[in-house]
C-alpha cells in the first residue's frame, strides 16, 4: 500500500489564514508553532505523513534542516531554495515510488506544477477546514469516552445526609 504524504507550504498557509497572519504580525515563531501543533493534531487522525516546509532561502548561509516535531517533519530550506522548489522535488521523488502526495498551498502556479507531477492539491483554506474538523473529532471522541463522574461533594456525605439533600433538591 502506498504511503500518503501531505506536503505543506508553511508560510503560504500562514499568510492565507487570518488567525495565523495576525499572530505572525506579533511573532512569526508563534505562528509557525501554532501551525505545527495544528498539523500534529491533524496527523493523529489522518492517513497522511506530514511534511511542513518553511522557506529559509533568504537566510544567508542557511544549510537547511529537517527536524522531527512530535509526529511530523519540519523542513527549513537551504539558502537559495524556496519551499516551492523543495516541495516540487520531494513530490517528484515520492511520486516515482508510487507514493500518494497531496500538496497544501494556495499558490496557483505551484498547484499547476504539482498537478503535472501527479500530486493532488488542497488549498490553504480547505486544509484549515480539515484541521478544524479533525480537532472537533478529537473533542467529540473525548466527550463520548470520558467517564461520568458523580458529584464529589455527594461522595463525602454519609448516606442519610445525602438522601436528605437529594429529597430537598427534588422538592420531596
Amino acid at each position: 500500500m502506498a504511503t500518503h504524504y501531505l506536503l505543506v507550504d508553511g508560510y503560504n498557509i500562514i499568510h492565507a489564514n487570518k488567525e495565523l497572519t495576525l499572530l505572525a504580525e506579533d511573532s512569526l515563531d508563534a505562528a509557525r508553532k501554532k501551525l505545527s501543533d495544528a498539523l500534529c493534531e491533524f496527523k493523529a487522525l489522518s492517513r497522511y505523513r506530514v511534511i511542513l516546509v518553511f522557506d529559509a532561502h533568504m537566510v544567508a548561509g542557511s544549510i537547511g534542516s529537517v527536524e522531527d516535531y512530535h509526529n511530523i517533519k519540519i523542513v527549513f530550506t537551504k539558502e537559495a531554495e524556496t519551499a516551492d522548489h523543495y516541495i516540487e522535488s520531494v513530490a517528484y521523488k515520492l511520486g516515482k515510488k508510487n507514493d500518494r502526495i497531496t500538496v497544501a498551498t494556495s499558490d496557483t502556479l505551484e498547484q499547476i506544477i504539482i498537478l503535472g507531477q501527479g500530486a493532488m492539491r488542497i488549498s490553504a483554506e480547505d486544509l484549515w477546514v480539515e484541521i478544524e474538523a479533525a480537532k472537533e473529532e478529537v473533542r467529540a471522541r473525548y466527550i463520548r469516552n470520558r467517564p461520568i463522574k458523580k458529584n464529589p461533594i455527594e461522595s463525602l456525605l454519609d448516606p442519610e445526609t445525602a438522601k436528605i439533600l437529594e429529597e430537598m433538591r427534588y422538592g420531596k
